[in-house]
């Protein structure tokens, strides 16, 4: 029998998952609060382009009744692939990701328009903006006591942590931290393509383009609004730039050490390390261990990155957002929080673990190890 008391929940990090878990929690009915650490939806960019995926992705927007909304601001275009030649810049005969589905079956959207659009969803203070958590505390009963920055608390019956990488939530239940996957790569951008910068939009096309050899590999990508994001990847040492003398911070100085790295290459390839509006950021690849698996302990769970993050090859933010949907759901039908819960993890667990796998896999074949 279920129990008619409506369960204290508290979802950490208002990312794409948790931004699901509670939207389908409240179509349901159900209370939920989301708390972020930062100051407010705005505080800072959101990243790249996202596919979603029919069986991950968009079965959560249509768990959260949010599928249609989605296909009005998803580009169906952008699902194009594109290798080139990185000694000629020509496009070769090679299909892009794996798609059983159909041709619309992975539109893509940017991050941003997709956490907007969840954000909108939500009941009004359902977020609880600028209120970082510092760590949590299972209490022994089937409830957790979240830890804020200030100092202060408040018990839950569930707490969920969709808080990233680097979650104040895990260490509740595992002594997992993410290590650095040898791989690095450095983000750049080009605004008002079309306009400014013809030549790179055409070579890039609608979605993604790929160029890769010796180790290294360019991506450049379609955003909304006429934006091209690139991504330079390559294996190496964490501090590779520092070890080599660069300033991480000195844009001309990383524009001329990136050029040697991919010197050969054609000259419509090196426009992207030339000719980008601003300056480069870099992003080392961390992943949990795999599989990352935990005992359950009442009253805390993970979704997302916090619960298998791995590298970033598709995958992450569709699993994150069907985690979310899938919880929400079991809290939902099971007839108490914690056998919610466990129905949940049996899922989850093995399938983050089959995904992890993939995703190495994955990263180990578009960028092979030293000796591979």
């Amino acid at each position: 029998m279920k129990s008619t008391r409506d369960p204290r929940i508290a979802v950490v990090g208002a990312g794409l998952g948790g931004l699901v878990c509670a939207r389908v929690l409240q179509r349901h009915g159900r209370s939920v609060t989301v708390w972020e650490r930062e100051a407010s939806a705005g505080a800072r960019a959101q990243g790249g382009s996202l596919d979603m995926h029919a069986g991950t992705g968009q079965a959560a927007l249509c768990a959260a009744g949010l599928l249609d909304r989605f296909r009005a601001l998803a580009r169906p275009e952008g699902q194009e692939w594109r290798l080139l030649d990185p000694a000629t810049a020509a496009v070769l005969p090679a299909q892009g990701p794996p798609d059983d589905h159909g041709e619309e079956d992975r539109p893509e959207i940017d991050r941003g328009q997709l956490r907007g659009l969840l954000l909108d969803s939500l009941t009004a203070g359902s977020v609880r903006w600028d209120r970082a958590v510092s760590s949590v505390t299972p209490l022994g009963d089937g409830t957790g006591r979240l830890v804020f920055g200030d100092g202060t608390t408040e018990d839950f019956d569930l707490v969920i942590g969709a808080d990233g990488a680097w979650s104040r939530v895990r260490p509740a239940l595992s002594d997992a931290v993410p290590g650095y996957s040898g791989v690095t790569f450095v983000e750049a951008g080009f605004d008002d393509c079309d306009t400014r910068h013809p030549g790179l939009a055409r070579m890039v096309g609608a979605g993604t383009m790929v160029a890769m050899a010796d180790g290294k590999v360019l991506f450049a990508q379609r955003n909304g609004g006429g934006r091209i994001r690139v991504y330079i990847g390559f294996r190496g040492p964490e501090d590779r730039q520092v070890a080599a003398g660069v300033d991480p911070g000195d844009t001309a100085a990383v524009r001329a050490h990136l050029l040697t790295m991919f010197d050969g290459w054609d000259e419509r390839l090196l426009t992207l390390l030339r000719d980008n509006d601003g300056g480069f950021i870099r992003r080392p690849v961390f992943a949990l261990p795999a599989p990352h698996t935990w005992e359950h302990v009442p009253g805390v769970t993970l979704l997302g990155d916090a619960a298998h993050l791995m590298p970033p090859l598709g995958l992450g933010a569709n699993l994150a957002m069907l985690d979310g949907s899938e919880l929400a759901q079991a809290l939902v039908t099971e007839p108490g929080v914690d056998d919610a819960v466990r129905a949940y993890e049996s899922v989850m667990l093995p399938r983050s673990a089959e995904a992890a796998k993939d995703c190495a896999e994955g990263l180990a074949d578009l960028l092979p190890p030293a000796g591979a």
